[in-house]
């Protein structure tokens, strides 16, 4: 009887603290609210979450198109309560198969950030554009970094 107790505690706790490792962002906003952008995004998946420092992180971002895409470029910016920390510059055929056909697609960007990353709430931009340089989406939504480092990192 105590042995299922345990396992029965154990299971609880798997169910409970999983979610919390594994955030669907149901507030992703656009630039631009009265925009008819190309693209239209329909989710995104951040895996760890909250981020880990100096650990891989995942963004999937789920999207449907309504023209086919030959190739461009994403351009993200992100901020740290406010203030502009960061930009980078990546093709769009790296972060996803190209060309990509009309319906949906994903865009997928997995990166490590440094150890020393400051803990907290930061907000990214993400505009799209295809080959043309012309504008397909612009997103904006918030993350947080974890408060705790690794163990591995102690």
């Amino acid at each position: 009887m105590g042995q299922l107790k345990l396992i029965a505690a154990l299971l609880v706790s798997f169910c409970v603290l999983l979610p919390l490792t594994h955030a669907v962002s149901k507030d992703v906003s656009y630039c631009d609210k009265n925009a008819d952008y190309a693209v239209k995004v329909t989710g995104l998946d951040i895996n760890p979450y909250p981020i880990a420092r100096g650990k891989p992180a995942s963004f999937n971002i789920a999207a449907t198109t309504g023209e086919s895409i030959t190739g461009g470029k994403l351009v993200i910016d992100v901020s740290y309560f406010g203030w502009h920390i960061h930009s980078e510059n990546h093709d769009l055929c790296s972060e996803t198969s190209c060309p990509v056909s009309i319906g949906d697609f994903v865009v997928a960007h997995s990166q490590e950030l440094p150890g020393y990353t400051p803990p907290g709430s930061y907000s990214l931009k993400m505009k799209m554009y295809d080959a043309n340089k012309q504008e397909l989406t612009c997103i904006t939504f918030d993350f947080d970094i974890g408060f705790a480092a690794s163990v591995a990192d102690s």
